[in-house]
């Protein structure tokens, strides 16, 4: 009789609740497995941007306890959004923004792309290896050992002048570090030389699924290794490239904190001021903790807006989106 009614009652239910339930039953262990992740997500990714509320308050910490403090502040609407639009700073953090975030993409995105296919043009097992490792290390160095590296370099007695001094390019040391018109693409070059070996294990693994009947069928066919470059490997990087293009499009307004903030300095402030700089300079610096949060809320709201249009455009010209 109990059998009987608990078919009833799950007969009653829709059709996409049924499957719904008979998916979770039959897969119970996999949503076990998964429930850390949420919950991971939930608490740091999700709880905080309660946080977000302080954007569109006059946010003043004071001893009664951040969320007391925070509920109760004068609310303000776009006050701080109006503030960031109206005053001066804005068109030269918006500049430097976007043309650090572009000029990275223009050389951090395609050279992940060439290191990978070099690499899987390499026969030898042990020296690809190696040029893996020694591609992939400077990812694992923090910013702030890299940042000393590039300064090094770039100082007026380090390698790069020495080289420009021994091919007679200059006969004085160039100050890179104090010339706000190099700084975009000193970042540029740091961010691709510290990135691009651990961004080619994507495009690496999206190589090492090809079918390699298809190299075989090719090499009969007198392809030469070039050919079998444009016509085979690079077709097929075409969804991973899409794909890794809107992510990278997506994060045009996050030109990175910490090489501008080590790199950077008061000669180059004009250039190195990025969003991120400039809501840590007033959010933490100056106490402006609602405007560093309305900035830092302009950036998120734009970088969605961002990948949304792109993603449609390519999922309209190639048939290949994120989602």
């Amino acid at each position: 009789m109990k059998t009987e009614l608990a078919l009833q009652k799950r007969s009653e239910l829709p059709i996409p609740r049924r499957k719904l339930w008979v998916t979770v039953k039959q897969q119970k262990y996999l949503f076990l497995m998964m429930l850390p992740a949420i919950v991971w997500a939930l608490i740091f990714a999700y709880t905080p941007m309660v946080g977000l509320y302080m954007s569109f308050v006059n946010y003043q910490p004071t001893l009664g306890g951040f969320w007391h403090t925070l509920f109760h502040s004068e609310f303000v609407g776009f006050k701080w959004f109006q503030y960031f639009f109206n005053n001066g700073d804005f068109l030269i953090v918006m500049r430097n923004t976007l043309a650090s975030t572009l000029i990275t993409l223009l050389f951090s995105f395609p050279m992940p792309i060439l290191i990978a296919i070099a690499i899987n043009e390499i026969r030898s097992v042990r020296f690809k290896k190696t040029v893996q490792t020694a591609s992939y290390l400077p990812y694992f160095i923090s910013w702030v050992i890299a940042a000393n590296i590039i300064v090094t370099l770039l100082s007026s007695d380090g390698a790069i002048n020495g080289i420009l001094k021994f091919l007679h390019i200059t006969r004085e040391s160039v100050l890179f570090l104090q010339h706000g018109s190099y700084f975009w693409w000193i970042v540029a070059i740091g961010n691709t030389w510290k990135d691009m070996g651990y961004n080619s294990i994507m495009y690496l693994a999206a190589i090492s699924s090809i079918n390699q009947e298809l190299y075989e069928a090719a090499k009969v066919d007198g392809a030469s290794r070039f050919k079998q470059i444009r016509y085979i490997t690079l077709p097929h990087l075409k969804p991973t490239i899409v794909i890794l293009l809107i992510l990278a499009l997506g994060g045009i307004l996050n030109a990175g904190f910490d090489q501008h903030f080590l790199l950077g300095n008061d000669l180059t402030r004009d250039y190195s001021d990025v969003l991120s700089t400039y809501s840590f300079r007033y959010g933490i610096q100056n106490g402006m903790f609602s405007y560093a949060s309305a900035v830092g809320m302009f950036s998120s709201i734009v970088a969605f807006i961002i990948v949304i249009i792109v993603n449609g455009i390519a999922k309209r010209l190639n048939g290949q989106s994120l989602f």
